[in-house]
């Protein structure tokens, strides 16, 4: 009887081959109703498939047996576990799937806006909660905290136990860099190279504590962002070593690295070498590019985005290098998730420094119309007013006729290319840049660009330490713009989370950011309110926001002396009013005689 039972274990072992489903279950009542199930295992591809109360609509198979992509109708099928038979002559055996019930109003849920303010997290760098997790067996690059490329042990239960900290600054949103499974041997920290895009890597945590991350931000009345990146994944990806077909990524044969020329995607006289070459060449040698042109590749990327906003209740995407992938591709990727959640959000990072050219990206773009393209993305980076910020700006105090903040006038004067200027997003830095504090030290120069952020047309997003000063120059590589934020990890001789363990500089920092943002929280004057600027004089931006019930004047005087300030000028913004009241000191100002403005200083005048 013992010979016989082990015999029916090897002949089962033998045939049941499936080592990974992907997605590894999905939701009834979706509008992507037809599922794509990718099936691996040796030879897989040499059985039939059936499934029991499940229509299959296709069953694909690639040049690779290890691959078996079948595609199911969920329409009007309810929640539960179904069967698939896997038969090979007289040999089969069967595989469980799932369809789960959707949170109730899923579709219907409204992603980050201009009404918010996001906190991006470098998640390796910013508070480690589980030391246990620094490292794992399973993954190769270990930690080392005194390498400033290498990983220091960050992670997600360290966010979590900050998220109150998040909220007293007033961020509403929370956009940690990417959290999937990244196995590079080093440098993996970042994680933009991933290996396996269904799992959180482990040295951040678990599925589940992703899950705990999204629950807590919505119990605070937060937003989680997630990072995605559609362009490439990590040399180190499990597939890399069994490719479902050879044009999964692009090849020429192998490696070509991308020219980087992000405007042949829209320059009329590009030649298609360079086009293709932009499109098609990988980011960087560990980073294979991924063909959306193939509709397997494509279908895999749009039901993986689905599958984790339904999965972490995730409130938008950051997508990482859009301008890279293939534009056709890109443009299907974004409508899909958007008929599936059509008040969603999505960022795309397109590291322009032209605004006619970052306008090109955003959903419905008439720039974009004149080549019958709409990439229907909502939103894009202001990378023009970080580009000037970085450059400098602040440094230019003289007001000569193109220095100084005419320079930002003039970003903003071309607003009118934007099919949504409210739905951008402004920043003076990220994990990419060079550090706001590192180009411009003096508290002065920070208090300005607060002021910008806290109060200029679009969604503003804070790169994590800034609210205390963290410096980081990036001619000293990557690891000096992405430190450690001090207090978050055990040991560290400085809590920098708490006032008590904050230096008197780190305190006015805090004290600054979190005024600002906390007072933006609800002005809807700020959020959706029209723009009306005016040309600097001597160096001094002066713009209102308004709308019918309210108005905002923002003064910023970017000059080394001090300036007088005649109201004369802005009458068609004053006319209704007599006083303002300053967001910062409390204090009412008339607003019926000049303005002495000290060098380098700034108001918000709440218009009474």
């Amino acid at each position: 009887m013992k010979k016989l039972i082990f015999f029916l274990f090897l002949s089962i072992s033998s045939i049941a081959q499936i080592t990974r489903i992907e997605p590894p279950f999905w939701y009834s009542d979706m509008n992507h109703a037809d599922v794509q199930i990718m099936f691996y295992g040796k030879n897989i591809a040499q059985n039939e498939v059936s499934a029991t109360n499940l229509i299959i609509k296709n069953v694909q198979k690639t040049e690779n047996p290890n691959y078996l992509f079948v595609t199911i109708d969920t329409k009007n099928v309810a929640p539960g576990t179904f069967v698939f038979t896997f038969k090979n002559g007289k040999k089969s055996f069967t595989q469980n799937y799932t369809l789960k019930a959707r949170k109730k109003d899923s579709a219907l849920r409204k992603g980050f806006d201009s009404s918010d303010m996001i906190y991006l997290i470098m998640s390796d760098r910013f508070a480690n909660g589980n030391p246990k997790n620094d490292s794992s067996p399973n993954l190769i690059e270990k930690a080392a905290r005194t390498n400033k490329d290498g990983r220091h042990g960050g992670d997600i239960e360290g966010m979590i136990q900050h998220l109150d900290y998040i909220k007293e600054l007033g961020a509403t949103a929370v956009w940690p860099t990417p959290l999937c499974e990244d196995n590079d041997e080093r440098g993996s920290y970042h994680t933009y190279g991933q290996s396996d895009v269904y799992k959180i890597d482990e040295r951040f945590g678990s599925n589940e504590e992703y899950l705990k991350l999204s629950a807590e931000l919505h119990k605070r009345g937060m937003k989680l962002i997630k990072d995605y990146v559609t362009n490439h994944w990590g040399y180190k990806h499990w597939m890399m070593d069994d490719l479902p077909t050879y044009d999964w990524i692009n090849q020429f044969p192998g490696f070509k690295q991308t020219n980087y020329r992000m405007t042949t995607q829209f320059d009329t006289n590009a030649s298609a070498i360079d086009t293709k070459n932009c499109m098609d060449g990988w980011f960087v040698k560990s980073m294979p590019d991924l063909n959306q042109t193939n509709p397997l590749v494509l279908n895999y990327l749009i039901q993986n985005a689905i599958w984790w906003i339904e999965y972490a209740d995730l409130d938008g995407f950051r997508v990482d290098t859009y301008s890279y992938a293939d534009k056709k591709g890109i443009a299907a990727w974004t409508q899909a998730i958007m008929e599936e959640y059509p008040h969603f959000n999505i960022v795309g990072e397109a590291w322009l420094y032209s605004s006619a050219q970052i306008a090109y990206w955003q959903k419905d773009s008439k720039i974009a119309a004149i080549q019958n393209y709409n990439t229907h993305l909502p939103s894009v980076m202001d990378f023009m007013l970080q580009g000037i910020l970085a450059e400098g700006v602040l440094n230019e105090n003289k007001g000569e006729w193109n220095k100084g903040m005419v320079r930002i006038y003039n970003s903003l004067s071309s607003d009118f290319l934007y099919p949504n200027i409210n739905n951008i997003l402004i920043f003076a830095e990220n994990h990419d840049t060079n550090r706001l504090n590192q180009f411009y030290p003096e508290f002065e120069k920070y208090r300005l660009t607060m002021m910008l952020l806290a109060t200029l047309r679009g969604i503003p997003q804070l790169y994590y330490g800034s609210e205390i000063g963290m410096a980081g120059d990036k001619g000293q590589g990557d690891g000096d713009i992405r430190r450690d934020f001090p207090g978050g990890w055990p040991g560290d001789s400085q809590n920098a989370f708490t006032k008590a363990g904050r230096t008197p500089n780190q305190q006015k920092y805090f004290d600054l950011t979190a005024q600002l943002f906390n007072w933006r929280k609800t002005k809807n004057v700020i959020h959706t309110g029209k723009t009306t600027h005016y040309i600097p004089e001597n160096n001094v931006y002066v713009y209102f926001r308004h709308n019918d019930q309210e108005s905002v004047m923002v003064i910023i005087n970017n000059s080394n002396e001090k300036q007088t300030l005649s109201m004369d000028r802005f009458q068609e913004n004053l006319k209704k009013y007599t006083t303002g009241t300053d967001v910062l000191t409390q204090k009412n100002i008339p607003l019926n005689q000049s303005l002495t403005l000290e060098p380098l200083s700034g108001s918000i005048l709440e218009l009474k």
